[in-house]
């Protein structure tokens, strides 16, 4: 990432929720929160992005995923000029997030209905994935991945067409990631909301594979396991020889490797129906195919030197992303195109 006239982003322990898009010259800004009903298999994903292409104006936009059992209802809405200030952490086309708040609306496209959300949120403190502070302003790693609340409470209502639906302390997360670019391939997993365990206790990982020089790096997982309130970080460069992942578009199994011989399996997935697949653009005006679902079910083991193996399970509480190059994966990929025009 560059920033001009060496401008960096305050330490991000005390600016997890601000604005990076006005100093980014090339790259992108995504807000993002899901949440889901309490009882699983039904909730919502909400994602508020920017693009910035070189010269040119940047374009915000607003998705909305609702997802059910039966299958999800996707929508998307792009304009030019998003907003930031020192009110929300952003605002676009009148849809403002910001500090335990969230609200818009969103007119109907290509077909979709219109979408109107008011909510608000509560949740943990920020969780940072990247393992030293510096490294939120240094040009490597390209991506910027951290959690504002890994686990949160959600309140409010979610309008779809004529229909409303009354959130009421549903469990969710709100995220923030920012970057020149994407990683080459990417996983993103979340868990929460497990059985007979109480909301301190949760799971938010990003695995990544980066090309250097026309090489892709093996995967590096980045994030935490929280355990009744005590986290646990996972992954880092120095066990990726010891991280394994088998992913595909509908699901992954993964073990990540923590401090002092923790070792946490996860195995993450859900029917093809439940998922929306995306178009994430690139910066150089190529793009990646993104397999996103809220509501998938999630098994995780958390092995532990001497101690017993606990086992979390969560059963539509789940997220998984997968971002990749390929189009041969399954997935129906949503009308809406994500791709700057190149720039040199």
């Amino acid at each position: 990432m560059m920033w001009p006239h060496g401008r960096y982003p305050r330490a991000v322990g005390t600016d997890a929720t601000g604005a990076r898009f006005g100093a980014i010259m090339s790259g992108y800004e995504s807000y993002f929160l899901t949440s889901v009903a309490p009882e699983g298999g039904r909730g919502f994903w909400l994602r508020y992005t920017v693009r910035v292409a070189r010269g040119e104006a940047s374009i915000g936009s607003l998705w909305f995923t609702w997802f059910d059992a039966a299958h999800p209802i996707a929508t998307k809405l792009a304009v030019p000029e998003p907003l930031t200030g020192n009110g929300p952490w952003i605002e676009i086309a009148g849809a403002q997030l910001g500090e335990g708040r969230a609200s818009g609306s969103m007119k109907s496209e290509k077909g979709r209905p219109r979408v109107s959300w008011d909510l608000t949120f509560r949740g943990e403190p920020v969780l940072t994935h990247l393992p030293r502070p510096w490294m939120y302003a240094a040009r490597l790693p390209q991506t910027k991945p951290l959690s504002v609340h890994p686990f949160a409470r959600f309140d409010g209502t979610l309008v779809i067409g004529d229909e409303a639906t009354v959130v009421s302390s549903w469990p969710g997360m709100v995220g923030h990631n920012w970057g020149a670019e994407h990683a080459e391939r990417w996983i993103w997993v979340h868990g929460m909301a497990f059985r007979d365990e109480p909301d301190d206790s949760w799971i938010d990982v990003v695995l990544g594979r980066v090309k250097v020089r026309g090489w892709v790096t093996p995967w590096v997982a980045s994030g935490a396991i929280s355990l009744r309130g005590k986290r646990h970080l996972l992954g880092g460069m120095r066990r990726t020889g010891s991280t394994t992942v088998a992913e595909r578009a509908q699901g992954a199994q993964l073990t990540l490797p923590g401090a002092g011989g923790l070792e946490v399996r996860v195995e993450i997935g859900a029917p093809k129906q439940r998922f929306v697949g995306w178009t994430y653009g690139d910066g150089d005006g190529h793009s990646h195919d993104v397999a996103n679902c809220s509501i998938a079910d999630i098994d995780v083991t958390v092995s532990r030197p001497g101690l017993v193996e606990l086992k979390l399970i969560g059963r539509g509480t789940a997220a998984y992303e997968l971002g990749m190059r390929e189009h041969d994966h399954g997935i129906t990929m949503q009308p809406f195109a994500d791709v700057p025009p190149p720039h040199g």
